[in-house]
């Protein structure tokens, strides 16, 4: 049993580990995208960038749910609940975003 537990500390570690790398690569092409869509001009500059903020804090925000998996004590489900729920919201706010930044570009289509 105690095989298990090691492997499944091990599995989980290395899945956090990943899903944080991934977020951050995600975050950094975004961010690197949006800036070029800055550059030329792009209209949908702010709902690329967001789309891409949103897709990085995604995979950031499994990293941390699974973070609960190998989480010992209650002091640290507390910081990793905290962490959890600021990525929601975050998560949230920027979904909130791209669903006005659409509506806002399907009115420019309507009247242009």
């Amino acid at each position: 049993m105690e095989y298990i537990d090691i492997l499944l500390k091990y599995t989980v570690e290395g899945a956090i580990l990943l899903f944080e790398f991934i977020g951050v690569v995600v975050l950094i092409a975004s961010g690197v995208r949006g800036f070029w869509c800055y550059v030329k001009r792009n209209p949908d500059t702010r709902l690329i960038l967001a789309k891409g903020m949103a897709m990085g804090l995604e995979f950031k925000l499994g990293s941390e749910i699974l973070r609960t998996v190998v989480v010992r004590e209650w002091e640290e489900l507390g910081v990793v609940a905290g962490i959890i729920v600021l990525r929601a919201a975050l998560t949230f706010l920027i979904h909130w975003e791209i669903r006005q930044e659409e509506k806002s570009n399907c009115n420019r289509c309507e009247k242009g």
